[in-house]
C-alpha cells in the first residue's frame, strides 16, 4: 500500500481536492482534525500542552482553548517549536497505526492531508506528494470568501506559510486548483497513475 500526502498553501483548495479523491473511495488522513483528536484524547499530549501554556489551555470540561495557544505561539516562536515537537510526533505515530489498519483491509494507497506537510517533516511518513497550487491571488480571494476578515489578515495567514514556489519541487505530482484547469480530471489522471504504481509495488 502506497501511503500519499497532498499538501497545499491556505486557499489552494487542497480539502476540495482530497474531496475528490475520497469520491473515488480513496480513504483520507486529515491531519489537523486528527491533531485535535489527539489533543483531547492522549493523556501525554494534554500534560505537556498543560506545562507549557498553563491550566488556562484547557476549559473547565476539558477541551482545548486554541485561542489560548494561538495567541501564545504569535508571540513566542520558540513555543510555537516546542508545540510542534509534542504534537507532531504523535500525529506520525497515528498515522502509522492509520496506515496499518488501511494496509490489512487490502487498500492500494490512502492519502494524509496536511497543509505543512514538508515543514513538519510528515513529507518522511508518505511515499509520494501532490502538491494543490493556485495563483496567489485566488487563494487570497477564497481566504477572504471562507473565513471572513480583510485582505491584510488574510495575506498575514498567507504569508507565514513556505510559499508554493519552495515546495513544489519537492511534489511527485501537481494540480493546478487555478479554476482554468478542470480539477476532477487533473484528479483523476494522478489517480489511475497511483492505482498502477501500487499495483507494480505489491508484485
Amino acid at each position: 500500500m502506497l501511503a500519499i500526502g497532498v499538501t497545499g498553501n491556505i486557499g489552494s483548495g487542497k480539502t476540495t481536492v482530497c474531496k475528490i479523491f475520497e469520491g473515488l473511495g480513496v480513504d483520507i488522513y486529515y491531519a489537523d482534525a486528527m491533531a485535535k483528536r489527539l489533543y483531547q484524547t492522549d493523556f501525554e499530549l494534554k500534560e505537556g500542552v498543560i506545562t507549557l501554556f498553563g491550566h488556562g489551555s484547557y476549559d473547565s470540561e476539558g477541551q482545548l482553548v486554541r485561542q489560548v495557544l494561538s495567541d501564545a505561539i504569535y508571540r513566542d516562536p520558540n513555543l510555537r517549536e516546542a508545540l510542534n515537537d509534542l504534537v507532531h510526533p504523535r500525529v506520525f505515530a497515528d498515522f502509522k497505526v492509520w496506515c496499518d489498519q488501511k494496509r490489512a483491509l487490502g487498500k492500494s494507497y490512502v492519502i494524509k492531508e496536511a497543509a505543512i506537510l514538508f515543514e513538519s517533516g510528515a513529507d518522511k511518513t508518505v511515499d509520494l506528494v501532490i502538491g494543490v497550487l493556485a495563483p496567489l491571488s485566488l487563494r487570497l480571494t477564497r481566504v477572504i470568501d471562507r473565513d471572513g476578515g480583510n485582505e491584510k489578515t488574510a495575506m498575514l495567514r498567507i504569508q507565514s506559510q513556505i510559499p508554493q514556489e519552495q515546495w513544489v519541487e519537492r511534489c511527485d505530482y501537481s494540480i493546478n486548483n487555478d479554476d482554468a484547469h478542470p480539477l476532477e480530471a487533473q484528479v483523476l489522471m494522478i489517480h489511475e497513475s497511483l492505482l498502477v504504481r501500487a499495483k507494480n509495488e505489491r508484485r
